[in-house]
């Protein structure tokens, strides 16, 4: 086999790669968008419609619908305009490396036990509270517009945050890591009309933080003090403190075993 030979064969494998890439990334926004599911379907009746025009032979039908396909992709783009620049928009928020994924096994444990410990002591004092913990998407958006807190994650100073009486209480806290990075953070609600009406502003909102990027919103129901988890637009509801940590370890655990010299020594040692 030649050099040219081998060219040829890693470029076709790059352009399936690529093409494999923008199919997913593509099916990823239809499961989070609903705008885009209702597009979908729509897109996916005009192709049957065009399949039967040209079966049946109906000229009428059929000269219509390449009307509206020549015309559809300039429609397209000015109907969802604001889609598609959330959808470069969240691109370009992505880190190669999020901070969760540079975190030992030991630190990812404490962190939960933390976040937890804040949890459960909200809970039973029946305090609503939003956590979000960024991962891979970027939320400087939204640190940048709330109360900056920069201070070691600890399970005290998290539920001090959401006391009635203090003025940070009202909205999200954004975790990055092992730090607590800001509070009083606003987030966007969820317009998914599939959302159950009896759930709140804060659910709503966890839902939309959720469906905007990668990040794990945790919420503590203020009227039941149930624990529930929005992630990726999917919610978890009325979740006990065990299932509430198993998931959250599942979700900060990286896709693939990134080891750092102290998860080797630990290794090592056990």
């Amino acid at each position: 086999m030649t050099i040219d030979n081998i060219l040829v064969i890693a470029k076709k494998i790059i352009d399936v790669l690529l093409v494999w890439a923008i199919l997913f990334y593509i099916l990823k926004a239809l499961r989070r968008n609903m705008k885009m599911v209702l597009l979908f379907k729509g897109i996916l009746v005009i192709v049957i419609v065009k399949v039967l025009a040209d079966l049946l032979d109906l000229v009428t039908i059929g000269y219509l619908i390449d009307y509206v396909i020549e015309w559809a992709p300039l429609a397209l783009i000015i109907i969802f305009q604001p889609e598609i620049r959330t959808a470069l928009e969240h691109l370009g928020k992505t880190q190669l490396l999020g901070r969760h994924k540079t975190m030992t096994v030991s630190e990812r444990e404490k962190s939960v036990k933390e976040i937890l410990g804040a949890v459960e002591y909200l809970r039973k004092m029946r305090m609503g509270a939003l956590m979000v913990i960024e991962r891979d998407t970027s939320l400087a958006e939204y640190i940048k517009k709330s109360q900056p807190i920069y201070a070691d994650l600890s399970s005290s100073l998290l539920a001090s945050l959401f006391f009635n009486n203090n003025p940070l209480h009202d909205g999200g806290v954004i975790i990055q890591g092992d730090k607590i990075t800001s509070a009083a953070a606003v987030f966007p609600t969820s317009d998914n009309p599939n959302i159950s009406k009896r759930l709140g502003t804060r659910h709503r909102a966890a839902i939309g933080i959720s469906e905007e990027s990668d990040c794990i919103a945790l919420i503590v129901s203020e009227e039941t003090g149930r624990i529930s988890i929005a992630i990726d637009g999917n919610f978890y509801y009325n979740l006990s403190l065990e299932e509430a940590k198993l998931k959250l370890l599942e979700e900060l655990s990286p896709s693939t075993t990134l080891l750092t010299e102290n998860e080797k020594e630990e290794e090592e040692n056990e």
